[in-house]
Order: structure tokens, then sequence, then C-alpha cells
């Protein structure tokens, strides 16, 4: 069954294991890798994702699931970035009901696993793509390639740029995607072991292939791209066709193009079963997530929106570079890319553009080997290889639809297989040509080892917000959004003016960047520096007329600024853009109680409570003004309503027990609630 050519392993100098120990080897140095990350924090991203995603918790039905995006929201909302996950959803549902709440460690361990899983498998796949797929009489997979899909599994299994992925529990997504992504394409493989009744492939097989890949893309979307990596190496290594011949045979009509493998072996049956699963698998995701286009704005994806179509194509190919740059050199690595981070290339005076040439000189370079060589083994591996190092990559370039990002360490998880690939047949190179092997071999253990202690080092950054938000610093200073995040992890620990510093900076790297003006409007009005905080909260919603945060905190100035008609105009163009705001009905209220308009007070507190249950200040100010005001039959009333919600919460006990004292109620329910205080 597709006898392949030359042994990769004749010319890489590289060890030998036997597939069950490679595999523990792979494994185990998997894990060392990414081990430190098992304790950490809740970070960046996962905060929505989870923590403040509704689809984790038991009441939301699991129906809810598949109309939903990767955050929790409607996939029919206009702020949904339709990204469809429902499978890695539904992995962190199952996190959340057995750990018994939000504790991370479960979450990282699963993590860990699912890429030590991956990457003991890319040792099978790796055999596969660069020994070629033979079967032995008993159909028994043979490993053609041992040494070299050790070598490759090994790059694979400790390359830095995957720290996203492992580290960050939002990266389970790309994980889950990763996984049966494989399982895909050794399910197509296993498709062609021979039965007993001859028949040279399974159509069961196939099928199960196509089925994985739907598994795939409803992890990630990238998942759907395994069905055009299977064609490719059905018609590659399976079938032996070479694609320039065919091109020839194509362009002059050649009568004999059957011969070229195109008839041969059902390819085309197995293709257009590829297809047609392919095709209904997008069209049954189409009609549930709907035609609208994702909501994306500028920052993200600022090339995206640039009007001339020559500074987006060429800050695309600019990206692409960038990505392969962090496949070579995965030394510096943030967490995010974006608002100014890669500042857009505008002409072709810029420097940068050097990075493109480098880029593009490479690959035609090695598209032209891979299509013109006379070595057919070369020509496989380097197909093989630009296979899957492209088309993975494929629904992050922008060319097909808008993305949310500049460059994401996260989608060349799966292109880094044809890095892996392409690498280690440099290596075999190397070495056929190398007089002194071992030093060469040396060399590699090198890089193994320091991308080793790069994971590990990168790993424990990812631990907490503090740590991962610090090192983008150096990285990417001119993003804004890292001196944001940094102003915020500060602020959320107390450190008042040392957030003000980041957040100005923030400001001042975008001046557009409404939540970093926000932000430190609050922090100034809690600092008594009002005039200050309502230039920058006006200028927010000003920029974002639909900022419900921002008019919501301009009205708490305003209000302290005594401007009592123009705060109450705020929190309700708040409640216009946001209906349900516990919060700034709240505040509402006590606009209303300054004002002595205890039923307009009473009502928006209601309000306050009726959208959030829980929410004790809402209660407790009810309580107080129906106390002050002598109504002491309904304060005890809301009393008693907000301690059954809220059984174990001593500012209201504390409320209660004062109008039960005034209502001369000494024993029985003041005794319960001083015995609870005390």
């Amino acid at each position: 069954m597709a006898q392949m050519e030359p042994n990769l392993d004749h010319d890489v100098s590289w060890f030998f294991l036997p597939s069950y120990w490679a595999k523990m080897v792979v494994a185990l140095i998997s894990f060392l890798c990414f081990a430190n990350s098992y304790d950490g924090d809740f970070v960046f991203d996962d905060s929505e994702a989870i923590i403040n995603n509704k689809d984790l918790r038991a009441e939301t039905p699991l129906g809810d699931l598949w109309y939903h995006d990767f955050w929790g929201s409607k996939l029919s909302s206009n702020t949904s970035h339709k990204s469809y996950r429902p499978l890695t959803v539904l992995t962190f549902r199952i996190n959340y009901l057995f750990a018994g709440g939000f504790y991370p460690v479960g979450f990282h361990v699963i993590n860990i696993i699912l890429h030590c899983t991956i990457s003991v498998l890319m040792v099978d796949v790796f055999s596969i793509l660069l020994g070629g797929l033979q079967f032995s009489n008993k159909g028994r997979r043979l490993n053609l390639a041992p040494k070299s899909s050790l070598l490759a599994a090994l790059l694979f299994a400790v390359h830095p740029v995957h720290t996203e992925c492992v580290a960050g529990i939002v990266g389970r997504a790309d994980l889950l995607c990763a996984l049966f992504f494989l399982l895909s394409f050794l399910g197509y493989c296993k498709a062609f072991k021979e039965n007993k009744e001859g028949h040279t492939f399974s159509v069961f097989w196939v099928l199960v292939s196509v089925v994985l890949g739907a598994i795939a893309m409803l992890c990630k979307e990238q998942g759907i791209t395994i069905l055009g990596l299977n064609a490719v190496f059905d018609a590659l290594v399976i079938n032996k066709i070479n694609l320039l011949e065919l091109i020839r045979k194509l362009l002059y009509k050649d009568k004999s193009l059957e011969n070229a493998g195109l008839l041969r072996k059902g390819l085309l049956f197995r293709i257009t079963l590829l297809m047609c699963g392919g095709a209904g698998i997008l069209y049954i995701r189409w009609r549930i997530m709907g035609t609208g286009p994702p909501a994306f704005t500028e920052v993200d994806n600022p090339a995206s929106f640039a009007d001339s179509l020559f500074v987006r194509a060429i800050n695309y190919n600019y990206y692409y570079s960038l990505n392969a740059w962090l496949l070579l050199c995965p030394w510096w690595l943030c967490f995010d890319w974006s608002m100014g981070c890669i500042p857009l290339i505008k002409s072709v005076s810029d420097w940068r553009i050097i990075a493109l040439a480098a880029l593009w000189f490479c690959l035609i370079g090695l598209i032209c080997q891979a299509l013109c060589s006379e070595d057919s083994h070369k020509r496989r591996i380097l197909t093989l290889g630009l296979g899957f190092l492209i088309i993975p990559f494929l629904p992050a370039s922008n060319l097909f639809f808008r993305v949310g990002f500049v460059v994401a360490e996260r989608v060349i998880y799966l292109p880094s297989i044809g890095y892996c690939i392409l690498f280690t047949y440099g290596f075999s190179l190397l070495s056929k040509q190398a007089k002194k092997k071992k030093i060469l071999a040396v060399a590699v253990l090198g890089i193994l080892l320091i991308n080793v202690m790069r994971c590990a080092l990168r790993s424990s950054q990812w631990r907490s917000e503090e740590q991962l938000f610090r090192s983008a610093l150096s990285v990417c200073p001119l993003n804004a959004k890292v001196h944001y995040n940094v102003g915020k992890n500060l602020a959320d620990k107390g450190n008042q003016s040392a957030a003000i510093k980041y957040y100005r900076e923030a400001v001042r790297l975008n001046p557009k960047y409404v939540h970093a003006m926000n932000n430190l409007g609050n922090i100034l009005k809690e600092r008594n520096e009002l005039q200050e905080a309502e230039e920058l909260l006006s200028l927010a919603v000003q920029i974002q007329p639909d900022f419900a945060a921002a008019w919501m905190n301009l009205g708490i100035v305003q209000n302290s600024l005594r401007r009592f008609e123009e705060a109450e105009q705020s929190y309700w163009t708040a409640i216009k853009h946001r209906k349900k705001y516990p919060d700034c009905y709240y505040n509402l209220g006590r606009l209303y109680a300054d004002l002595n308009r205890h039923i307009d007070a009473l009502n928006a507190w209601r309000n306050a409570t009726v959208l959030k249950p829980e929410h004790s200040l809402a209660w407790n100010n009810m309580i107080i003004l129906l106390d002050n005001t002598g109504n002491l039959a309904q304060a005890e009333a809301v009393g008693r309503e907000a301690l059954e919600l809220i059984p174990n919460d001593h500012s209201l006990m504390f409320s209660l027990a004062n109008v039960l004292g005034k209502s001369q109620k000494y024993k029985g329910p003041l005794q319960r609630v001083i015995s609870c205080l005390t």
C-alpha cells in the first residue's frame, strides 16, 4: 500500500526509540514544558469565556450552547463575534460542574493533558507524513521514519508558541480542535488498510474522518481545514500524483489524463465525499450562525479597515511574515498584538517590506522545489509540509473574511505541524551533507532544550495576570491594551496611583480608547478629581455613544457636582443602551433619594433587585429609606424578603434589627437577627 521512495531516516542523525518509548518520551517532555501552569489563575480572556459565561452554569439549558457563541452571547446578536465552538464550551461546563465552581486548577490540568495527548498522536502523524503510509501483512501500520517522526514530535511538543493554547484556558478551543483534527487525519489513513475482501479503501473510515472533521470545527473554526488536507494527502501519498505533470496535462488537454492518477484508486469518489461533507458542515453552521458578519473594530485589526487595497495587502503579508517569524524564533511572545502593537505599513519605503520579501522568497523557493523537483520523495515532503503550514492558517489570513486580531499565537498551533515537517526535512538534508553529524545533532538538542526552558518561563508568566501583562510591556510597548491591562490589574489591587500612570499612557497611545478613559475617569472620581473625570467620561460617550458604563459613571460624577438633571439624563441614557443594568438603577435611586423623590428612589432600587436579586446595597437602601420615612411595617417586609435571598448579609441584618427595635419587637425576630450578627 502506497510504497514510499527513499527513507528519510537514512539521512537523519538522531536517536532511535521503539514506538512505545518514543511516545512516552514525547508525553513526558511535553508535560514538563507546561506543568508549572497547572495552578495558574484565570487570566485575560478566561474571565469573559469562563467566569462571566452563563453557558457554564447548570441553570442554563444545554440546548442554549448550540445557539450561543464562544463567549455566551446569542449568535443573532449584533455584538456577537460569531465564534461558534459549542463543544469547547461544553467541556468548560463539565469542568465547572465537577469542580463545583470556578476553580482554575481543573481547567489547567485538562489543557495540559490535551497537549500531551496531541503531542503523542503527533508521533503517528509525523511517521505517516515523513515516512509514508504502509501496512504489514497482518494489517498493522508500519513506522518507516521512527527517528524523523520522534524529532518532529519533540519539536511540536516543546514549541514555545503553544504556551498560549496550553497555559491559557481559553486555548482549549485550539487544543480540542487539534485533537479531532489529528484523529480525522488518522481515521482517513485507516481507510486505506486493505480488508479481507480486497477492497483498497473503506468508505466507512472516510465518513468517520468527515465526522471527526465536523467535531473539530465545533471546537474551533480551523478544524474544517482537515478535509482539504486529507484530500491533499490522498492525492500525493496514496495516488502519488505529480502536481506539475497534472497541471501540464490539464493545460494541454492530454488524453492520458486518467493515467495521472485522478481516476485511480477511487480518488475522485473520496474527494467528492470530502467536498460534500465539508459543504454540508458549512451549510449547517451557516444556518445556525446566520449571515451577519462578526462585529470587530478598527483597533482589533487596523489593516482590514484601511481604504487602500495596497495597504491592506501589504500589511496582511507583513502579518504572515510575523507569524512565520514566531515559528522560527518564538522569543518575543505577547498575549495581545492589537492596538498599535504593529503600526501599519503605508508606503514601500518602510524597511519592514524586507520581511515580506524574505517570506515570499522562501515560500516561492519551497513551492518551486515542491512542484519541480525530480525527486518524488522531496516533492511529497515539501508539499505536505507547505500544506500543513498554510491550509490550517487560511481561516486566520483575512483572505475570506475579517478576523478580530492582528497576530494571534494560538492560531499557529496547527500550522506549526507544517513547520516541524519542514524543519525535520531541512535537518535531514544538513545531516546528509555534514561531516560531523554529532555536532549537528547536539545543536538540535540545544534548540529543544532552549525551547523547553522558554516554555517553562512563558507558562509561568501565564500563571497570573500581573506577570502576563507586564511581560508584554517589553514586547509591545506601543500596544495601548497592554498598558490598559497593567493599569486595570494595579487598580484591582488598590494601587490607584500606579494605575493612573498606565491608563494615561493607554489613552495617549490610543486617543479613542474609551475603556481606558472610563476606568481612568472612575479612579479620578474616587479621588474627587471630578472635573477631569467628567471630561474623560464625556469624551468616551462622545466617541462611543452606546457605551452604557461610561454614561452611568458620567451620571455619578454629575451627581457629585450637584448637576442633578444632567445626571438623571445620563443614567437613563445608560439604561437605554443596556436594558438590564442593575447598578445603574441603584445609582439612579440614590439620585432620587438625594432629591427627596422617595417613590422614584424605591422604584429604581426595586428594579435593581429584580434584575439582580443579590444586590445587597439596593435592598439595604430600600430598608433604610422606608425606616427613615416611618414606613416600619413595609421596611420590615422588605428586610425579611432581602434576607431570604441573601441570608448571611450582615448589613441587611443590622438594618432590619433597627427596624424591629423601633417597632418594639425585642423578642423573637430581633433576637434571631442579633444572634446572627454576633
